[in-house]
């Protein structure tokens, strides 16, 4: 079994595009060079916050690739295959492993309801195509996440099940029911941006998988929970949470505030937003610049780079 672990900040690597519109493989380098200086302890794409559902079959497969070759072994890579037909999701899966991916993340078909007698059969599928651990996420708006009993039937049968990534609010108590009911076997991951990562933390929480822009932020923020700073690392996690809120309310709009940070702090060269999109308006241009100011003005005032991978 392989000996991949989530403990820490897995951020969700954005697809990096030209003017054009067709992907800009060495921005992609510089990403993924970030992630590593900024302390992540793997990335991952292509996944909603990598606008996933605008690219090509064969681009999904070739970002995982590119990514794995920028890392050059540095940074595990958690390649993303999602799609609603289990064997061709089965398939992605495969090709992310032979790509060299150190796990795979397939998000549940929840385009309509499903008991989790039919996800078992879907995830299933994907896992005997694959050896490397799997992340199962699971971000069910209309109705209940899969529980701690799937969890536990799921990695008895195939023991790389490893992670489930939840994204919803007041999941502490879950947290920690998961993790006590499968031993710590299999972990769970906060998504959604991390904005409860306090809380989730001290429930048991293996990680997180945030956005890219304020990953290394966030890294602070876990290590000051590790050293006991609570406080310290309330301050910090209050001074980044209001960028994460606004730009979460809609998946476009954090696209474009996601890159426009990223292009603030000098990791890519441009923000393009792959058609089609949400443009933002006059008035929520204007809070995605002050919100994205005040992140840099934060980082000034800690001392942090910019972009760390710059700074070594």
């Amino acid at each position: 079994m392989s000996s991949f672990e989530i403990h820490g900040i897995v951020p969700i690597v954005p697809t990096p595009f030209l003017e054009s519109g067709e992907i800009d493989y060495e921005s992609l380098g510089s990403e993924i060079r970030f992630a590593t200086a900024a302390g992540a302890c793997a990335a991952c794409l292509p996944a909603y916050a990598s606008e996933y559902y605008k690219l090509t079959e064969d681009e999904r497969q070739l970002v995982v690739a590119a990514a794995v070759k920028h890392a050059a072994g540095k940074l595990p890579i958690v390649g993303q295959a999602n799609h609603p037909y289990a064997a061709h999701a089965a398939r992605l899966a495969r090709a992310a492993q032979d790509a060299g991916a150190s796990a795979v993340s397939v998000a549940a078909p929840r385009i309509f309801p499903l008991t989790e007698n039919d996800l078992f059969r879907y995830y299933e599928t994907i896992l005997r195509a694959i050896d490397v651990p799997l992340v199962m996420q699971d971000f069910n708006p209309g109705g209940p996440t899969v529980g701690a009993d799937f969890l536990i039937k799921l990695h008895r049968a195939y023991p790389h099940f490893r992670y489930i990534k939840l994204e919803e609010s007041l999941m502490a108590t879950k947290v920690a029911a998961m993790v006590a009911a499968t031993e710590g076997k299999v972990g769970v991951i906060e998504g959604w941006g991390g904005m409860y990562i306090i809380e989730l933390m001290e429930a048991g929480v293996s990680g997180l998988m945030p956005g890219l822009a304020v990953a290394d932020l966030l890294v602070a923020v876990k290590r000051l929970m590790e050293a006991g700073r609570k406080n310290e690392a309330y301050e910090l996690h209050h001074a980044i949470l209001p960028q994460i809120l606004y730009s979460l309310q809609n998946m476009e709009l954090f696209h474009h505030a996601e890159k426009q940070l990223l292009q603030a702090r000098g990791i890519l060269p441009r923000a393009v937003v792959r058609e089609a999109t949400v443009k933002p308006s006059e008035q929520e241009q204007r809070h995605i610049d002050f919100l994205n100011g005040r992140i840099l003005a934060l980082l000034d005032r800690l001392n942090m780079p910019h972009n760390p991978a710059l700074a070594r």
